[in-house]
């Protein structure tokens, strides 16, 4: 009897404590769903890194997460005073402007194009970006995108001058 007491007290303890490991092992499950619903909210960032929410797009060429908005603006030339942002072709060259990459409206991904010399136009295909009063972009002969080369926002009729 003396020896069936203790066994007894340590049963107890022993399958109190799986209780508790049991008890905390939910705990964790549940911790790691909510914390994988608040991530996963917050967490919209690329393969990259890049903040998609924020605008910020993976650049091929400068090795980093930017804007292609913040780069040269190049209307559609069926409508060059177009307003809509989301319709124009931006560019963004690397340092020594060998590369332009171009990133297209309604395309996830940028294009590349390369040059082999200052004053010869960028090129990948069918592709070419032409320096000619600003940028000319084509594909094959047909002329997609233009503009003035200047870098951001085009603001078209404003009532105040700049």
């Amino acid at each position: 009897m003396k020896k069936i007491i203790p066994l007894i007290i340590i049963l107890l303890l022993v399958s109190s404590c799986k209780l508790i490991d049991k008890n905390d092992d939910a705990d964790e499950k549940l911790d790691k769903v909510a914390t994988a619903k608040d991530s996963t909210m917050v967490n919209d960032k690329d393969e990259n890194g890049c903040l998609a929410s924020a605008g910020f797009v993976w650049s091929k060429v400068n090795k980093e997460c930017v804007k292609c908005f913040s780069g040269i603006q190049l209307n559609p030339t069926d409508n060059p005073n177009n307003q809509d942002e989301t319709l124009s072709a931006y560019v963004l060259f690397n340092e020594d402007a060998s590369m332009a990459e171009i990133f297209l409206p309604k395309d996830t991904a940028s294009i590349v194009l390369s040059r082999v010399a200052e004053g010869k136009p960028w090129v990948l295909k069918e592709w070419q970006l032409i320096p000619w009063k600003g940028y000319v972009l084509k594909k094959g002969t047909t002329t997609m995108f233009s503009g003035d080369g200047e870098i951001g926002k085009k603001e078209i009729e404003t009532d105040t001058e700049q």
